[in-house]
C-alpha cells in the first residue's frame, strides 16, 4: 500500500516587504513559507513587496531545490493590486493564497500556481462547500480576525461551528486538512500550545505562525502522543501481516478486528510520528 500524503503542519508568514527574511523563513523549520503581499505590509510598501517577491521566487527557480514550500498570499483579487500581484507571481510561486474569497467566481480567474482560499467573513463561510470544490482550489482556511471582527463573536463555542463548517467543506471536496489561523502572541507558548490542541480536536490540522518560535510548540502540538503512535503501529503491523497471510480481516494480538479506515487513519498517524519525530531548530535569533 503506498504510504500516506505528506501533509505539511507549519506555515510561515514572512512580510513581502522584508526581503531579507525569506531565506531565514525557508531554512526555519516551516513546511511551508509564505511571503504575505497583504495584511503585514503597508499600502506604501505593497509595490515594493510584489517586486521583491517576485524576484525572489525567479532566483530560487533558477538557482535553488524545491524542499520547502514557498506561497504567496497576493491581494484581493476584486482590487486591481490583486491582480496585479496575481500577474507577478502566479506562475512562479508554488500556490497563491487568496484573500477575501467569497464565491467560486473570483477563482474561475486564476491561472498558474495552484490557490489557497482564505474564508474571512460570513460570506465566504456559507459559500465554503462551492469554494471548496472549485478545481483551482488546492485548500482553504479560515482568517479567523477578519471573521470575528464581521461578527462579534466572543463565545468560543460558536466560533468552532464555523471552524467545523470549513472542516466539513474541505473533506467533502478532498481537500487536505483545514490548518489553524495564526496565534497572534508569540510569546504565550502555553496559549499556543493549548488552542492547537483544541483545534486538533475540531479536525483542524497543522496552523499558520507568524514567528519561527512558534513553529516547535506547533509541532509539538500535532504530534502523535507516544501512545497513540504505539497503538497506531500496532494495527498497521497487524494490517501487513494480514496483508502477507492473504487474510481479509485484520485481529490485533488482543483478539479485536479493525477495519480498513481504522487501519488507514493508523498509517497516517504512523507517518505523522515518523514526520514529527525530530524537533528541528526553533529558528530564534
Amino acid at each position: 500500500m503506498n504510504a500516506p500524503a505528506y501533509v505539511p503542519v507549519t506555515w510561515l508568514y514572512v512580510p513581502g516587504d522584508r526581503p531579507g527574511r525569506f531565506d531565514k523563513a525557508v531554512t526555519s523549520g516551516a513546511d511551508v513559507v509564505i511571503i504575505d503581499l497583504e495584511d503585514a505590509v503597508a499600502p506604501v510598501r505593497k509595490d515594493e513587496a510584489r517586486a521583491n517577491a517576485a524576484a525572489y521566487l525567479r532566483a530560487r527557480r533558477d538557482t535553488q531545490g524545491a524542499a520547502v514550500q514557498v506561497h504567496v498570499r497576493v491581494n484581493d483579487l476584486a482590487t486591481p493590486r490583486g491582480l496585479d500581484d496575481l500577474a507577478a507571481v502566479g506562475e512562479l510561486a508554488d500556490a497563491v493564497r487568496v484573500p477575501k474569497v467569497e464565491s467560486v467566481a473570483v477563482l474561475d480567474a486564476i491561472t498558474g500556481a495552484p490557490a489557497y482560499a482564505l474564508l474571512e467573513s460570513a460570506a465566504g463561510v456559507l459559500a465554503a462547500r462551492d469554494i471548496a470544490a472549485h478545481p483551482r482550489v488546492a485548500g482553504v482556511a479560515l482568517g479567523e480576525q477578519d471573521l470575528l471582527a464581521e461578527l462579534s463573536i466572543t463565545d468560543e463555542g460558536a466560533m468552532n461551528q464555523l471552524r467545523v463548517q470549513v472542516v466539513l467543506a474541505a473533506a467533502a471536496a478532498g481537500l487536505p486538512p483545514v490548518p489553524m489561523s495564526v496565534y497572534p502572541n508569540v510569546k504565550d507558548e502555553a496559549g499556543l500550545l493549548a488552542s492547537c490542541r483544541a483545534g486538533r480536536a475540531l479536525g483542524l490540522f497543522g496552523r499558520s505562525a507568524i514567528h519561527p518560535r512558534q513553529i516547535p510548540v506547533i509541532r509539538q502540538a500535532f504530534r502523535p502522543a507516544d501512545e497513540e503512535a504505539a497503538r497506531a503501529a500496532e494495527i498497521v503491523e497487524a494490517a501487513e501481516r494480514a496483508e502477507r497471510s492473504g487474510a481479509g480481516a485484520v485481529a490485533l494480538p488482543d483478539g479485536r478486528f479493525v477495519d480498513a479506515p481504522i487501519v488507514a487513519r493508523a498509517r497516517r498517524t504512523v507517518a505523522l510520528a515518523r514526520q514529527l519525530a525530530d524537533q528541528p531548530s526553533d529558528g530564534r535569533p
